[in-house]
């Protein structure tokens, strides 16, 4: 019996609907709303498309953002001077500065800089040392928003053994330390991990995030697991395309019409056919990221203005 979805785009709507809702709540009452800055630097185009998304979702939702873009050759002290001045200002209670920067841009010493109280991505040190001693900060969005789907589906968390494929201070590692908290017992494997396929296969909770298109397969799932597939990446050969979905007529159609089509870290078809519950790419974990970074702003703001937890 093929596994069910877990719909991640239904969920990240929920959320920002609740965010939504508060933010209203908080504009009737007579305040201000949210606000979240963005830095942009150079002209990577993924950035472009990352950023336009979460000011849409801003304006959606009634938090004020604002839009910072410099150009490429930007040094780390502008960069810098940028982020002390929105850390200095009332009217933002988060601050995102997009990655990647261009190669003269020292990235820590710019994310080093966010006030921690700003720090909406999760990235910064105290952040990640907050969720490591399970203290009150923020957590980064995409492992955030993955705990919300599992809860939200009712999947238990409590002593089941989780397996991260994956070890990025974006996913891999905020995700252990996430699952840690929930009572999980949980194994982190990397390109160094001997036989790969067999720790996979103890998982009832596997999470893959390593950015290789459909490389954990049906050896490296147990019968019913839940899966959640991280990754999205592009596929532009039609035999691939073919290998991993088959006959399927809408991802011939997407190919046809895009020339690629996205893929995540899992085989999908060896996928739905091994796994009780599983989240398709796309649609699954990606509307999640940008949910949560709208909440983590909400949050931002009701610490700064004492508001609700």
């Amino acid at each position: 019996m093929p596994g069910q979805i877990l719909d991640g785009k239904k969920t990240g709507q929920d959320i920002q609907e609740e965010v939504k809702r508060r933010v209203a709540q908080y504009v009737k009452d007579g305040q201000r709303p949210p606000g979240l800055a963005t830095v942009r630097v150079g002209e990577d185009p993924a950035s472009r498309v990352y950023v336009n998304m979460k000011h849409k979702a801003c304006e959606r939702l009634g938090i004020f953002s604002e839009r910072i873009e410099k150009p490429e050759e930007t040094t780390t002290e502008e960069v810098v001077a940028i982020v002390e001045a929105l850390n200095a200002r009332n009217d933002i209670d988060g601050i995102l500065v997009q990655l990647p920067l261009p190669p003269q841009v020292d990235e820590k010493a710019a994310l080093d800089r966010i006030a921690p109280s700003k720090d909406v991505d999760g990235f910064h040190p105290v952040s990640v040392g907050n969720l490591w001693l399970g203290r009150e900060g923020f957590v980064a969005c995409t492992p955030a928003g993955i705990i919300e789907l599992l809860k939200r589906n009712e999947v238990e968390l409590k002593g089941k053994r989780a397996v991260i494929v994956g070890r990025s201070n974006i996913v891999g590692k905020p995700m252990a330390a996430l699952l840690i908290r929930e009572h999980a017992t949980v194994t982190v494997c990397h390109s160094r991990t001997k036989d790969l396929a067999g720790v996979c296969r103890q998982a009832d909770i596997l999470v893959a995030a390593m950015g290789r298109p459909a490389f954990i397969t049906r050896d490296f799932i147990r019968e019913g697991a839940v899966v959640v597939d991280v990754g999205m990446n592009r596929v532009a050969d039609a035999g691939e395309v073919e290998r991993l979905f088959g006959d399927n007529p809408v991802r011939r159609e997407g190919f046809e019409k895009r020339g690629y089509t996205l893929v995540g870290d899992v085989h999908p078809r060896d996928m739905k056919e091994r796994a009780s519950l599983y989240t398709p790419v796309p649609g699954g974990v990606g509307p999640l990221t940008i949910a949560m970074l709208m909440r983590n702003t909400l949050t931002a703001y009701e610490r700064r203005e004492g508001g609700a937890d």
